[in-house]
């Protein structure tokens, strides 16, 4: 899999008059080579050929995990010019600091140095069968995770409390955790899109939102559900059918050749058509695998286009502030037919 994406690379590479791709963000280095350590750079070039690079410590380790890979141990640049040739040499001007382009020029020609942003980024987007194995994996973890939170969520609990139960029950699932902080809020705090779990201690009546997603081989889940501690105010109530019914209409528009934009619009038509336009303060989702939040970003007026095998979050909400909010979250793979969405839980309105 891994020597198939490097020739993609390559031939993007290619097409863009780049002779080789220093690639110095790590999560770019793992997707390439397997590589996870802390400390690596890997060098593409135009034929797909790869040499990674790193320094003592991580020898055996790199030796592992990129098996098939040259590996250069050198915790200098004096290997690259010899590497490169007379080439071009693009680099990841969206990560690489400032200063070390200037010393790379310095080194090589100025020339010869050559910005070439999110080449493996794009590539990324789109993913491949063992990819979407781990990501399967991971969701399923998630959805466990949660059904597992059903049983003991109650009121009295603290969001701090809760959310530390609730990273035990996915960690039981997956042993590498979690892949991102959990977004536990209860009552009127539920009305912040990114609150952070605090003392507030839950009560009858409340709607509790959780976002949180497991994280399997790397790859990461990410879903969100709202769970009522009884029955909860009838304007929230009516607000989480809102949004029920648009989170239902951006899945079923998330199918290749639909833009990001509109799957966006699909979920703010519905909301907007309820009144709550302005209730509705984020964009509809976005890309997931390695990292929680890729590309594509499915918002307003967003012109990628989607295609087969790419992991997308649809997660339209209202949020009314003193009051609460309602977020509902599913990661779902566009496939040529219809798509198909991992987080398996109901997205009814669970009533405990």
């Amino acid at each position: 899999m891994r020597a198939q994406r490097r020739i993609q690379l390559g031939e993007r590479l290619a097409a863009a008059g780049v002779d080789a791709l220093l690639v110095t963000r790590r999560v770019n280095v793992r997707w390439l080579t397997g590589f996870t350590g802390s400390a690596g750079t890997c060098l593409v070039h135009s034929d797909g050929s790869c040499l990674l690079v790193t320094d003592g410590r991580y020898a055996e380790q790199a030796a592992e995990e990129a098996a098939g890979v040259e590996l250069v141990v050198d915790r200098t640049r004096s290997w690259l010019p010899g590497r490169v040739g007379g080439g071009r040499l693009g680099v990841e001007s969206h990560d690489l600091p400032w200063d070390v382009a200037l010393q790379l020029a310095s080194e090589l020609g100025e020339d010869r140095i050559v910005p070439a942003p999110r080449h493996v980024e794009t590539l990324r987007q789109t993913k491949d069968t063992e990819e979407l194995a781990l990501i399967q994996q991971a969701c399923a973890a998630t959805s466990a995770a949660f059904d597992a939170l059903l049983g003991w969520l109650r009121p009295g609990m603290t969001e701090v409390e809760a959310a530390r139960q609730l990273r035990g029950e996915v960690e039981a699932r997956a042993p590498e955790g979690l892949a991102f902080d959990t977004i536990l809020a209860s009552g009127p705090n539920s009305a912040r899109p990114h609150h952070r779990p605090g003392p507030r201690v839950l009560e009858r009546g409340d709607l509790v939102k959780v976002d949180f997603g497991a994280r399997v081989g790397g790859y990461c889940a990410d879903m969100t559900r709202m769970v009522a501690l009884g029955l909860p105010d009838p304007e929230l109530r009516r607000v989480y059918d809102i949004v029920r019914e648009a989170q239902e209409a951006g899945v079923g528009a998330a199918r290749p050749g639909v833009t990001a934009g509109a799957v966006d619009a699909v979920c703010r038509d519905v909301i907007d058509a309820a009144g709550y336009g302005d209730r509705f303060v984020h964009g509809t989702g976005h890309g997931l695998g390695l990292e929680v939040h890729e590309q594509p970003i499915l918002a307003r007026g967003a012109a990628a286009t989607l295609t087969a095998h790419m992991t997308v979050t649809v997660e339209p909400g209202i949020y009314l502030p003193g009051v609460g909010g309602v977020r509902i979250e599913d990661v779902v793979v566009v496939l040529p037919s219809d798509p198909e969405p991992l987080t398996t839980v109901t997205t009814e309105l669970i009533v405990l």
